[in-house]
């Protein structure tokens, strides 16, 4: 599948013919607990991205969050 992420065309491979928003975070390896994901226009709570099905060409934002004083 292509997606548009942070700017970028990027082509990811998934076995599962339906994939979600969760398998792509790990096919990216990024880690879960420190991102905040914008999906077409639109910021998911973590917990919807098991559910959240991934079409071609979908828009994603994704940002690290980075804590300190």
């Amino acid at each position: 599948m292509k997606f548009l992420i942070n700017g970028e065309i990027k082509i990811i491979n998934f076995q599962e013919a339906t994939p979600n928003l969760a398998l792509l975070i790990a096919a990216l390896g990024l880690n879960p607990k420190v991102i905040i994901v914008e999906l077409n226009g639109i910021i998911l709570n973590q917990q919807r991205w098991k559910n959240q099905q991934l079409y071609d060409e979908d828009t994603l934002e994704i940002v690290t969050v980075v804590g300190g004083g």
